[in-house]
């Protein structure tokens, strides 16, 4: 499935030059796809801080989620999720953040969480945080793919509300 990130990754980037906002990004099962994408573009380093890929849980744990969230929720959960933004935010001090973690498949689902869930969660330094969940169909590359695209639009959407100052 090719997804056209260009015209969304347009629009993100003007807004946040416009608006005078940093990005960072914890990615788990998008494994880096998020921060690639924004890297392609050019520009992108006067918005764009960098991204944390913290596929294991371990990962996860340096960065400050609890290890009882993960015990409780699992690293698939609205509990992680938001953890992963708010840490990331705070770690690199950016404007505005988002997390991604989920179930890419083809392994690794469940009834309660099958292949291609994925939750989302933005933070930024105004207290805003935004969860959402989806169940994506697909392949792997698929489901990556329209996560990351999902991604990107949940940032555009959130970011178009900011008003600055």
């Amino acid at each position: 499935m090719l997804i056209n990130f260009e015209k969304i990754l347009n629009n993100l980037g003007k807004i946040l030059v416009d608006k005078n906002l940093k990005l960072s990004l914890c990615e788990s099962c998008t494994g880096g796809l998020l921060s690639k994408l924004c890297t392609d573009f050019s520009g992108s380093s006067f918005w764009f801080l960098g991204s944390i890929v913290t596929y294991s849980n371990d990962m996860k744990e340096i960065i400050g989620v609890n290890k009882k969230t993960l015990e409780k929720y699992g690293a698939v959960s609205k509990n992680t999720a938001q953890e992963m933004s708010l840490a990331t935010l705070n770690l690199t001090n950016s404007d505005i953040c988002l997390s991604v973690t989920g179930i890419a498949g083809p392994n690794g689902g469940s009834y309660e969480k099958p292949v291609g869930t994925v939750y989302f969660s933005y933070s930024d330094k105004h207290g805003s945080n935004i969860t959402k969940k989806i169940i994506f169909n697909g392949s792997r590359e698929e489901i990556r793919n329209l996560a990351a695209k999902e991604g990107i639009q949940i940032i555009l959407d959130c970011v178009t509300d900011i008003k600055t100052q």
